[in-house]
């Protein structure tokens, strides 16, 4: 059985994002990513405002209040690698522990940044996943090529975004076979290492070979590194209203923030 992507089944929606030019789509993407950035430490209300655009969006494209909100979680655990900030920010001592000779203390300003750190990743994320869910993987490469994204980079992503699901489904292969074979055999953590190990070996060989043939595929039939569709990527009226309501909303995003930080 062939392996699809979640996403896949909301590409051809007929909500009115949808219809947005892919272009636009991916404008008000970084734009939103962009005010995170900039909304100062502890700004909650204007972090709550962003969570509200995303929800907002979502209502509008019919995924449901709660689509981006559901799939985000599973990219939380990667904002632990800002931890050390609970311990490095200057401030009030909150809580301490001595590991030795070091004593670790965690300020009251280190908690707020950390958890700052952590709404902004978690709200661009979801807006990162609405962008995907909305628009079909050829519209969204033309799009980054329309706005100048190195070409080498583009050709790269579409190539992961068309073989992701292809290597899914070698590495679901891989799995079957193994339980296929090692039926009441083996179940230590030595073993199951061993054998992932040579399983993520097979994999990788497996994906280099299949890189080559479709090099070669793709140079015979006259690739020249570019992803076509049959979107025009013309703007219209309503594209340029929803870009300029999204820079007036994300204005008074950062005008709240900042005010709140006076």
């Amino acid at each position: 059985m062939t392996h699809t992507h979640l996403s896949d089944r909301y590409h051809n929606g007929v909500s009115i994002v949808h219809r947005l030019e892919p272009r636009v789509k991916v404008i008000i993407t970084v734009l939103f990513i962009a005010s995170n950035t900039l909304v100062p430490d502890g700004a909650w209300t204007a972090f709550a405002l962003s969570l509200g655009l995303v929800t907002f969006v979502c209502m509008l494209a019919r995924l449901g209040a709660f689509f981006a909100l559901k799939r985000s979680f599973v990219a939380l655990p990667f904002v632990l690698v800002a931890v050390s900030v609970l311990f490095a920010t200057p401030g009030l001592p909150v809580a301490g522990w001595q590991v030795g000779s070091y004593a670790l203390v965690v300020t009251d300003a280190g908690v707020t940044r950390f958890l700052s750190i952590l709404a902004r990743s978690w709200l661009s994320v979801q807006m990162a996943i609405v962008l995907t869910a909305v628009t079909n993987i050829p519209d969204l490469l033309h799009a980054l090529r329309h706005l100048y994204v190195p070409p080498l980079l583009v050709g790269v992503i579409g190539l992961m975004l068309r073989y992701l699901d292809v290597l899914t489904d070698e590495a679901l292969r891989l799995m079957r076979a193994r339980d296929a074979r090692s039926a009441g055999s083996g179940g230590s953590i030595l073993w199951r290492a061993q054998v992932a190990g040579y399983m993520v070996g097979q994999l990788f060989l497996r994906s280099y070979e299949r890189s080559e043939r479709v090099h070669q595929a793709m140079l015979a039939r006259g690739f020249d590194g570019r992803f076509l569709t049959i979107n025009p990527h013309q703007m219209g009226e309503r594209d340029w209203w929803a870009l300029a309501g999204t820079v007036a909303v994300l204005a008074l995003v950062q005008t709240v923030g900042h005010a709140l930080r006076m």
